[in-house]
């Protein structure tokens, strides 16, 4: 019987509630619905165990990983399943890279650590990498923040034989996600891109800290479209009231044969956090498997689930 992959998390927000919960949900019901992959490398969607959770939310620090996931801000629903406790308590975060001894400490025992704390914080991305490195474990950065895509981290965790994944999630069926669909399904017809532009509004606190400190998420999602010459990414709204729900709006405008005019307007709802549980459980499996096969640096097979992922823009 496979050994379950030992994970670390940073960061206990919504994403990390969806996941937590989804996984004990498939644990649980033996559902395959919003599954891409049963299994990877013998690895299946419940053959995870958390071991270790970071935050810097002083109301998360010291509860139990099932029960800092639902306190506020946090506001993805309960999922339809019973939550046993993880008898993982939530440990603070790092507050500056001084501490980055005192995490890799708490890193024993894990095989992979999840970044998914809010974007825009490149230092601390990086000082949780190089914990990542002293400790031995695989990391996977989920933010938009700089860390795969740069050649220097990529070769020291290839030198260390330890896998790197990022940047910067695609979500299972997010924004991003569709519009390149689109862009690609009209270059396959034959059309002419005129423009096109995405308005994204979500009620999250990643939205909130995203509209807030949006430094490095544009870029992102410009890397993620095929015809980013073309695109324009609206500012992020925040409005609380949609809860852990995104909508997003998007235009293309094209000219077909004889240049006559094509139009399109799409309106796309989803709750953010499941979108992006449903690839980290993916990468959680990809990185598991490569640190196992002592594959170091970054796997290929993850290039799909990031919008930012080595050889796009910084």
């Amino acid at each position: 019987m496979i050994k379950r992959a030992r994970v670390a998390v940073v960061g206990v927000g919504n994403n990390t509630s969806a996941l937590v919960q989804g996984i004990a949900f498939y644990r649980q019901t033996g559902s395959l619905a919003g599954i891409n992959r049963a299994t990877i490398d013998g690895l299946g969607v419940s053959d995870i165990d958390f071991v270790a959770a970071f935050a810097t939310s002083a109301g998360k620090v010291g509860r139990d990983l099932t029960e800092a996931i639902f306190l506020p801000p946090n506001n993805f629903p309960r999922l339809d399943c019973d939550l046993p406790r993880a008898d993982v308590p939530v440990t603070k975060g790092l507050v500056d890279a001084a501490e980055v001894d005192r995490v890799a400490g708490a890193l024993a025992g894990a095989e992979v650590l999840l970044y998914s704390a809010p974007s825009g914080r490149t230092e601390t991305a990086r000082a949780y990498a190089e914990a990542a490195l002293r400790a031995g474990v695989a990391f996977i950065n989920t933010t938009s923040d700089p860390v795969a895509r740069d050649p220097m981290w990529i070769e020291r965790f290839q030198e260390a034989g330890l896998p790197l994944l990022g940047d910067d999630l695609a979500s299972q069926f997010g924004t991003s996600v569709v519009h390149n669909a689109l862009l690609r399904l009209l270059k396959e017809r034959g059309l002419t891109l005129v423009s096109s532009y995405q308005v994204n509004l979500g009620g999250t606190e990643d939205f909130r800290n995203l509209v807030e400190n949006p430094s490095t998420k544009e870029q992102s999602k410009l890397n993620a479209l095929s015809a980013a010459d073309k695109v324009q990414v609206a500012p992020l709204g925040y409005l609380s009231h949609l809860g852990s729900q995104k909508v997003a709006h998007l235009n293309v405008e094209a000219q077909g044969w004889g240049e006559t005019a094509v139009s399109l307007d799409l309106k796309l709802k989803v709750h953010d956090p499941s979108g992006a549980a449903g690839v980290n459980i993916d990468l959680l499996r990809i990185a598991a498997s490569a640190l196992r096969n002592g594959q170091g640096g970054y796997p290929a097979q993850a290039t799909p689930l990031f919008k930012s992922p080595p050889g796009t823009a910084i």
